[in-house]
């Protein structure tokens, strides 16, 4: 199971590799370059599943 994530804001690009929790969704990511809040979009559980590259944990575990 991968626990890291390459999360892309959608506000400025910016792009970086982030620790995923392994038994919860995260619902909110602060852009480290821009501020931005990232919520999930409409039908994900988590910020990753919308912004990473690859599912969180707990969606890959199904």
């Amino acid at each position: 199971m991968a626990t890291e994530s390459l999360i892309t804001c959608p506000a400025c690009s910016y792009k970086t590799v982030e620790q995923m929790p392994t038994d919860t969704c995260q619902y909110f990511y602060e852009c480290k370059s821009c501020g931005t809040l990232l919520r999930p979009l409409a039908g994900d559980c988590c910020v990753f599943c919308s912004y990473g590259d690859r599912p969180c944990p707990p969606k890959q575990a199904e």
